[in-house]
């Protein structure tokens, strides 16, 4: 079976990638890295290096241009900085909405291009990596369960039953993938999470506060730590 995997560069998405290459074998194995605008490209090029690592094939696309309109502090028109504390906080006061690093239906863009890239190579599966922790609180919508079974049901109909979209991760938390990926040697010290670009983490914005607990509670140091 050939499989197609979101692959960011991030340590979610590349424990999934470990899964695919494990489960298919790496011939079997597509990778897919969007651009979507982003203020840095440290997390592009964590993914080239991950998928030389494993040795699969890799895709390029740029979708920067259909979120230009988007003001996520993400992205590279934006003006607003990005915040430097945990989600929670960032949720006090929203009332339920997605926090500012969400990026208008990314993972909904991402899911559809994959989807039609996978049937064009005879892919049947497709593998992302959202997980419980960035659903919580709605902070983004688009890795919430719901989200999952939605558009796995929409993809699935869409591609006349040929592929399937598999969220390994949507009922778990982000230290179930360190303690899983621990297990499939994943290479950690590759990936890149922090949504600032500088030469080091930052350690303090949202992903890299979830990253370090997801390490910790694995009693073990993010590779990535000085």
């Amino acid at each position: 079976m050939k499989a197609l995997v979101l692959s960011s560069g991030g340590l979610d998405s590349t424990t999934a990638l470990a899964m695919a290459v494990k489960e298919h074998g790496k011939e079997h194995v597509t990778a897919l890295c969007i651009s979507y605008g982003q203020k840095h490209d440290k997390e592009l090029k964590a993914a080239r290096r991950v998928a030389e690592y494993y040795e699969v094939e890799s895709i390029y696309l740029d979708l920067a241009k259909i979120f230009k309109y988007s003001d996520s502090s993400l992205l590279k028109q934006s003006d607003e900085e990005i915040p430097k504390e945990s989600y929670k906080v960032q949720q006090d006061g929203r009332e339920g909405k997605p926090v500012s690093t969400y990026v208008p239906f990314r993972n909904g863009l991402f899911l559809s291009s994959a989807a039609s890239i996978a049937q064009s190579k005879g892919c049947e599966i497709i593998y992302y990596g959202a997980h419980r922790d960035d659903a919580a609180g709605n902070a983004y919508p688009d890795c919430s369960e719901a989200f999952n079974k939605a558009m796995k049901e929409a993809i699935y109909i869409g591609t006349g039953n040929e592929i399937k979209v598999v969220g390994p991760f949507v009922d778990k938390t982000k230290a179930d993938i360190v303690k899983l990926g621990l297990e499939l040697g994943v290479p950690y010290e590759f990936t890149w999470s922090c949504y600032e670009g500088g030469e080091h983490p930052c350690g303090v914005c949202g992903t890299c506060r979830d990253r370090a607990e997801a390490f910790r509670l694995n009693g073990i140091k993010d590779p990535l730590e000085g």
